[in-house]
């Protein structure tokens, strides 16, 4: 008879003891057997999130051997893959290997349906068999190991109309887009940093859809070589070059474009450190910032706006708002461009 777990998996954790998975130092990976309320899954491709694909690759000087090393050691030490340096994780596509006998029958999902994880790495208990291949450009590593998914868990079986490695990277973004629906309203001039990487274009696309044809979306990339590609999108309104860990440049950019006024509101998509200042000194006082990078230091950004007296809304970003898998998707279907751009970058 199987055990039964909590539903939020703190009956995994090791270390300390009373918290939750994801807070948690180590947790149980010992997938032999499973608890009543949990479901088993066998993976074939982990995402790592972007700040911790980029943390990994510069500890390792982008060596592939070294970067599967460091993967592997992190999975030894803590159970799962959250990164001791940035704290986050990934998710991961797998195929349903088992379902405990408590979940039979009250969810929708059976052994052998293909599926992505909604929740991060750094929360889920995971074992590493064999590190396959690692796709330098798409943040994704293909894997043979296992996976647990907690009862509160949640998931998306992967549609049959897209790609499974396209649909892996867009569902690890899911919420940007999403949080963007909420958050731009008509007219609304939207400033995206790092709007040339995966959650960047996606936020720019919803955000002109959301803002209309009287508002304006001007995508922000640190590189040149980023220009074209943002250029050509037929959902942004104006392109900047320009680094937002370097606030002061950034800023003085932006007040001439915009003759002063500034962003209504700025979502932060950059995977680097210290790019708070640069979304905060870009935005009008009483606007809003979405920090959606893992890279996102609060004190930073809390001290820093009050240190130049800025009066505005920041918002973390969280990787789960209700339907927020559904949008994600649809932006693909709906887009020929994005379509066409994430099935060459992912699919």
């Amino acid at each position: 008879m199987q055990k039964h777990g909590n539903p939020y998996g703190t009956h995994r954790v090791l270390e300390p003891l009373g918290a939750l998975p994801q807070a948690a130092l180590r947790v149980d990976n010992d997938l032999s057997e499973i608890y009543d309320n949990e479901i088993l899954c066998d993976v074939t491709t982990l995402n790592i999130d972007a700040a911790s694909f980029t943390d990994i690759k510069d500890r390792a000087d982008g060596d592939e051997a070294k970067i599967k090393q460091i993967m592997r050691d992190i999975v030894d030490k803590y159970g799962k893959h959250k990164n001791p340096w940035t704290g986050s994780g990934g998710m991961f596509i797998g195929v349903v290997s088992k379902i405990g006998d408590a979940l039979k029958g009250k969810i929708d999902l059976k052994e052998g349906d293909r599926i992505a994880s909604l929740v991060s790495l750094s929360l889920t208990p995971l074992l590493i068999d064999e590190i396959e291949h690692i796709h330098m450009q798409k943040d994704q590593v293909d894997i043979k190991g296992q996976a647990i998914l907690f009862e509160t868990g949640i998931w998306a079986k992967l549609p049959d109309d897209i790609p499974p490695n396209l649909a892996l990277a867009l569902l690890d973004v899911a919420g940007a887009p999403a949080q963007v629906d909420r958050l731009v309203k008509p007219g609304n001039t939207v400033v995206v940093l790092g709007a040339r990487g995966k959650s960047g274009l996606l936020c720019c696309y919803q955000a002109k859809k959301r803002a209309g044809k009287n508002g304006r979306v001007i995508a922000v990339d640190h590189q040149e070589a980023g220009r074209e590609e943002m250029e050509r999108a037929p959902f942004i309104d104006d392109v900047v070059i320009g680094q937002a860990d370097h606030p002061i440049e950034l800023s003085k950019k932006i007040d001439r474009l915009t003759n002063g006024a500034l962003g209504d509101v700025v979502i932060s998509c950059v995977s680097r450190n210290n790019c708070e200042m640069g979304a905060i000194m870009i935005t009008k006082q009483n606007g809003c910032v979405y920090f959606f990078s893992m890279a996102t230091s609060f004190t930073k950004a809390a001290l820093g706006a009050e240190g130049i007296g800025k009066d505005i809304e920041m918002i973390i970003g969280n990787g789960y708002c209700k339907g927020h898998a559904d949008v994600v998707l649809n932006l693909i279907r709906e887009s020929s461009y994005l379509r066409t751009l994430y099935s060459k970058r992912y699919g």
